[in-house]
């Protein structure tokens, strides 16, 4: 398939930054943050997702063969001078916590240019999929109340508001609603997402 899963590594964050600022400009973690929460949060769990198809082209355009993606590689990553297609392929991010037997979604962000393309439900997905992996029955997650593309997307996967935190977003002071699914270890649920998964999937094959 032409998308990848994997691991974050703290070769990633430069390029997460990136991305979180066009995905969120009025609200970021610094760089730092994730440092932590990848070097000493032994309950964080975050991943990134990678076009490699855009890191063939990458690679492509440093031997010479294709200058076309060199222009795709320089609007997207303006700041990263060496090039890294390892990096710069990454065009989406996300992560959790495990709290005893409960997953909670810190972020999930795709870059502007890869929006509706299916791969925030892809990255949903792999988080449902880490969560029963590594012992979740539950999953939660905020979402600004105005942000009703993302409320739709959770709802697909099982998820319903069940409480609302005021002004809970710093930039704007926007509330945010609190979304819970319930046991996504129950047949029903996993029956669910596996639909959803196979519909996905059909999708991004189609469209490439």
């Amino acid at each position: 398939m032409r998308y990848l899963i994997e691991s974050m590594t703290i070769h990633d964050i430069p390029r997460v930054i990136e991305i979180e600022k066009l995905a969120y400009p009025t609200s970021q973690w610094p760089q730092s943050a994730y440092r932590r929460e990848l070097q000493e949060n032994q309950w964080a769990y975050y991943f990134v997702l990678r076009d490699l198809t855009y890191e063939k082209q990458i690679t492509s355009d440093k031997n010479g063969l294709d200058n076309k993606s060199h222009k795709l590689f320089s609007f997207l990553s303006p700041k990263n001078a060496a090039g890294n297609p390892k990096s710069d392929s990454i065009v989406g991010y996300a992560g959790l916590w495990l709290t005893v037997d409960e997953s909670h979604i810190t972020t999930i962000a795709t870059h502007p240019e890869w929006q509706g393309k299916g791969l925030g439900e892809l990255m949903l997905i792999h988080l449902i999929d880490t969560s029963l992996n590594i012992g979740g029955f539950r999953m939660t997650l905020e979402v600004r109340v105005s942000n009703f593309v993302a409320q739709n997307l959770y709802r697909k996967y099982g998820f319903t508001a069940v409480s609302t935190r005021p002004r809970y977003y710093s930039d704007n002071n926007e509330d945010a609603y609190i979304m819970w699914t319930t046991d996504i270890r129950t047949q029903n649920y996993r029956e669910m997402v596996e639909n959803h998964r196979t519909k996905l999937i059909n999708r991004l094959i189609q469209e490439g």
